[in-house]
């Protein structure tokens, strides 16, 4: 903070101003201070166009800055970013942060935005994407992956690139589409710049130098010999590009929250109870939490980010087959900790990777055991190897392979634990300062012994009344619409139907005038009719005008949401083609495909259209923000 207001001390601002700065930014990591610096530089520049100056003596604005030294080359690096949750986003406009500091210009834009038929042009260009499930594109990436895997992607001769990928290593495909795309631009011809970068949940460790290569590649493309200066960002490294796209940063600083990722919000715990009925086979529950006085804001579509603790009981398990000492101390970098904190609130340990796998198979000794583990990992099992990841966890590779592991070693292959991440099922504007989930705990047997999901579990052990550590993740692409009057279709088995039910308590208390149309399906009517009185009354009352209900076990035949929607398609498709806005929320694996290939169907049917036209038909609804999904 001082250095902060050194500068400011030399600075065109008024005392009063300079104090509200302060305020601001005294909460502030080095991301946000960054972001904040783009996005004021890009006001002034708007406003300096504008030839705006503040004229109230009580409630100053920022005086616009001067202005900015214009980059010495005539290189622009486009910086393109396909994100499903942000965190790809963020990368990217921090890639872009960086690029502009070291005095490029920077076209930073959403691949549903970028024109494609750009493309040929481009001499420079990263590309920050994450994966979606096993080895998908995001969504707002699906329109460009498909074009540049298609016939009418250009030969690229004269592109430099380099691809960062973020993804999960418990999915065998990890960081698939980084690394489809980073082979496909080589196919075109493209020279590629650096090795692609396949970043896991622990993101910064390999995004950081990564960065930092980019930036050093991209001075040399443009033969750049200017020193790094905070003076050559402007508004583009953030908000603007060359494309016409807007992108609005997905973390907008609120003067009243202090509270992030990385500073959870402790809230209370006000309710935990099952809606789903006695002798079903699943356990959903209904959490409430409170956010008094955390000044934390959210709107329909936004997730909770909840940091769980390990379970005690699995930790003493994992120590004993490991043979290792709870107290032992480990140092990674500058923290010291022992095991057991380790293993209880930093590491994972609910969740297998390929990665551990591998190193697991290296500290075992030539046995029967160790040719079993290194028989899985071979590149001709992927298949087996990704249903055994997602059926295993830590504790049964531990039991089932035996190996040696130092304390130091073994800390250091775990994954960090990660914050769990859950759609709110609560318009704010009606619950004021609380916040609601819809949570399907996890919770099996393996050879005998439980087994569970670290959020789960951890939420299942809190007493109302005691506290959770939380925070807001924003997800700008799945919003309402701006227009109240548009109709809207929501798609949402299961948990799925949590933020719709955001979606209608905010219409509702807005005075929406669009329709609202919902589909549900759960196993049985009986047991798994998640909600179903707020959704009756909400028929009753005008608030839902259409619910379909798919009841998968209660026929012979199965019956899912696609189904319902396969049944009534000349509305869907009437509905859609009439302005409404759909969304699907739910399973990523099957539900969300399924109805994405039906929608495909519809459009084909109903409207005409070839496969190559319905395809480009549902990209362009979610490029105009008509189509969006909330899907894991």
């Amino acid at each position: 903070m001082e250095s902060a207001q050194l500068m400011l001390s030399t600075s065109l601002l008024s005392t009063a101003q300079r104090s509200q700065v302060d305020d601001l930014t005294t909460d502030l990591d080095p991301n946000a201070l960054t972001w904040l610096s783009g996005y004021f530089a890009g006001i002034a520049q708007e406003r300096g166009k504008q030839g705006h100056v503040s004229a109230d003596p009580v409630t100053p604005e920022l005086a616009p800055a001067a202005a900015q030294p214009e980059a010495k080359n005539a290189l622009t690096v486009t910086v393109l970013f396909g994100s499903q949750t942000g965190n790809a986003q963020r990368q990217a406009e921090q890639l872009a942060a960086d690029l502009q500091t070291a005095g490029l210009t920077v076209n930073l834009v959403r691949a549903d935005q970028y024109n494609v038929r750009d493309l040929k042009n481009e001499r420079l260009l990263y590309v920050v994407i994450s994966t979606q499930g096993d080895g998908d594109p995001p969504d707002d990436s699906m329109g460009f992956v498909e074009f540049l895997n298609g016939r009418r992607a250009p030969k690229l001769p004269e592109l430099h690139y380099a691809v960062l990928g973020l993804g999960d290593s418990s999915y065998p495909e990890f960081c698939g589409i980084a690394k489809t795309l980073d082979a496909r631009f080589d196919e075109l011809g493209a020279q590629r710049l650096q090795a692609v970068g396949t970043a896991d949940l622990d993101i910064e460790t390999i995004s950081d130098p990564w960065r930092e290569s980019a930036v050093k590649h991209a001075r040399e493309q443009a033969g750049n010999d200017l020193a790094p200066s905070r003076d050559t960002l402007n508004e583009r490294a953030i908000g603007g590009s060359g494309t016409g796209a807007t992108v609005t940063p997905l973390h907008p600083v609120p003067r009243t929250a202090a509270y992030s990722r990385n500073h959870p919000f402790q809230a209370e715990l006000l309710l935990n109870q099952p809606v789903v009925g006695r002798g079903s086979v699943k356990d959903i529950r209904h959490i409430e939490l409170s956010l008094e006085g955390s000044g934390l804001h959210y709107e329909p579509g936004d997730a909770l980010g909840i940091w769980p603790k390990q379970d005690p009981a699995l930790v003493q398990a994992v120590l004993q087959a490991t043979g290792l000492k709870g107290e032992e101390a480990v140092t990674l970098g500058d923290d010291t900790r022992s095991v057991y904190d380790w293993l209880r609130q930093h590491r994972e340990l609910t969740v297998l990777t390929r990665p551990f796998l591998e190193a697991h198979a290296g500290k075992q000794q030539n046995t029967s055991e160790s040719l079993g583990l290194s028989e899985l990992l071979a590149p001709e099992n992927s298949a087996n190897l990704r249903a055994w990841l997602t059926s295993n966890q830590l504790l049964d590779v531990l039991q089932a392979f035996p190996a040696q592991w130092t304390a130091q070693d073994f800390i250091q292959a775990l994954r960090p634990l990660t914050p769990r991440l859950y759609s709110i099922a609560s318009a704010q504007s009606v619950v004021d300062e609380e916040v609601h989930l819809t949570v399907a705990n996890v919770a099996y047997d393996t050879n005998g012994e439980p087994r569970w999901g670290v959020t789960t579990r951890f939420l299942n052990q809190i007493e109302e009344g005691e506290s959770v550590p939380l925070f807001i993740e924003k997800n700008e692409r799945f919003r309402l619409p701006a227009d109240s009057q548009r109709d809207i279709i929501m798609i949402g088995p299961g948990t799925g139907v949590a933020p719709f039910r955001a979606f209608i308590q905010a219409r509702t208390e807005a005075g929406a005038t669009g329709r609202n149309w919902l589909f549900f399906g759960n196993p049985h009517f009986q047991t798994d009719f998640l909600y179903q009185t707020e959704w009756q009354q909400a028929v009753a009352k005008g608030e839902l005008h259409r619910l379909d209900l798919a009841f998968s076990r209660d026929q012979a035949q199965r019956i899912y949401v696609q189904d319902r929607l396969r049944e009534h398609a000349a509305d869907v498709y009437d509905w859609i083609e009439n302005g409404a806005h759909v969304y699907v929320c739910g399973d990523a694996t099957r539900m969300a495909k399924d109805v994405h290939q039906t929608l495909l169907d519809i459009a084909r049917e109903q409207g005409g259209r070839t496969q190559e036209q319905a395809s480009e038909w549902l990209n362009n609804l979610a490029a105009q923000g008509r189509y969006a999904r909330d899907v894991y």
